[in-house]
């Protein structure tokens, strides 16, 4: 997740061994309805094996072993919910007519891992009580930018002219009609099949900048930019239009699953816009993602939002204590629901500021956090560190909040 590990600041930012069937799945996880309580999140990472599966290539009975345990982790750290990535890189964790089977699972793409990890997640997830959000990333297609390295039947192959490379990467492109539309119906087919508590996105909308590259959309701003001012201007409203549709298909669809966007921490430097927080952030989700997202708790298109305030208390940059009441001032009066985005993966990294060699600074988060209502929990990354906790800060915040 974020670069691959979605660091958009700092990185230019009781089954079957084989599984459970779609309809198994969702026989199998009895429904429970979101209910009125805080957040207690963790993200499970599978874009490049981040967290699970620990590595590609392991037996279904080994794949779900490790799933499960991250599930157990979760019920045992006191959270609640599990965002978990089911559509890292333009594929899937589940049977899909639109897109292959990804490549985490058996380390060669479009082939079967002989279960459905998407439908057992749902399931287990709900019989321990937690709730199973599915993370899906709507247009990073690969790591790389070899088109003949995807399986011939993806449809990047099938729709090149869809597909735009830049900084190493492969995307779709998101100035083209057929590809929103085709990008939603692949994520919708999960909501279709499963009793998902919520669809999940993350930060990756328009690519995060690369110095000296420039991303290819010339184009497709020419025959549908016409209207807008600037190709910025029809940037954003590319992803607008993404956001909007999405949520109103999540609606019809299952009207009891929510829509939750998981942005890079800031939208706008006051410096840049008054309305923008007081940070001096060298990533903006409004001029370098394309990405309106306070736009989106404002018109209330989306159900939480999640921003990745994933620095710590007084740094000059970016600071937590100045990000949490700037997005709590956004939330209020709307509805949507805030959570804050916590990097527990910086405590005890050597390479990070001082603040994080202390493992009581996440639960300093939390402390902050309760003094603003709008706030209603927190999502840890990842569910890899909430396991291993190395410096113990992730039981600092069980222990003092949990």
């Amino acid at each position: 997740m974020r670069h691959l590990s979605r660091r958009g600041f700092t990185a230019a930012a009781a089954a079957a061994l084989t599984g459970l069937a779609a309809g198994d799945a969702a026989a199998a996880g009895a429904r429970h309805a979101p209910v009125a309580r805080d957040m207690r999140g963790m993200w499970l990472a599978t874009v490049a094996n981040l967290d699970w599966p620990s590595k590609a290539g392991l037996s279904a009975a080994q794949q779900r072993t490790e799933l499960i345990a991250h599930l157990d982790t979760a019920v045992g750290r006191h959270l609640n919910a599990v965002v978990f990535q089911v559509r890292p890189t333009a594929d899937a964790l589940w049977p899909s007519p639109y897109e292959p089977w990804s490549d985490v699972l058996t380390g060669v793409q479009g082939e079967s891992p002989g279960w459905d990890p998407l439908g057992t997640a749902v399931a287990e997830a709900h019989r321990r009580g937690l709730e199973l959000h599915a993370w899906f990333n709507p247009y990073r297609i690969a790591n790389h930018t070899d088109l003949s390295r995807l399986v011939s039947t993806h449809p990047a192959r099938r729709h090149p002219d869809w597909v735009v490379p830049y900084g190493g990467k492969l995307y779709y492109n998101p100035g083209l009609p057929d590809v929103r539309g085709f990008v939603q119906e692949a994520m919708l087919d999960a909501v279709r099949r499963y009793d998902i508590d919520a669809v999940h996105w993350d930060d990756y909308f328009y690519p995060y900048p690369v110095a000296g590259q420039v991303f290819d959309d010339d184009d497709a701003y020419a025959a549908h930019g016409g209207n807008f001012p600037d190709r910025a201007s029809w940037r954003r409203d590319n992803t607008d239009r993404l956001v909007r549709e999405m949520s109103a298909s999540v609606k019809r669809i299952r009207p009891r699953t929510q829509f939750g966007i998981s942005p890079f921490g800031v939208w706008r430097n006051a410096a840049t816009d008054p309305l923008g927080s007081d940070t001096r952030a060298g990533v903006q989700t409004y001029d370098d993602l394309h990405a309106d997202t306070r736009k989106w708790v404002r018109e209330r298109w989306i159900d939480y939002i999640c921003p990745q305030i994933y620095w710590n208390i007084g740094l000059a940059a970016a600071d937590y204590a100045k990000l949490v009441p700037w997005w709590s001032d956004v939330a209020r009066g709307t509805g949507v629901r805030l959570y804050a985005g916590e990097a527990l993966y910086k405590a005890g990294d050597p390479a990070q500021p001082a603040a994080w060699q202390d493992p009581a600074e996440l639960s300093r988060h939390l402390t902050f956090a309760e003094r603003y209502p709008q706030v209603n929990g927190h999502v840890f990354f990842s569910a890899k560190e909430v396991g291993a906790d190395r410096t113990g800060a992730m039981a600092r915040v069980v222990e003092d909040h949990y």
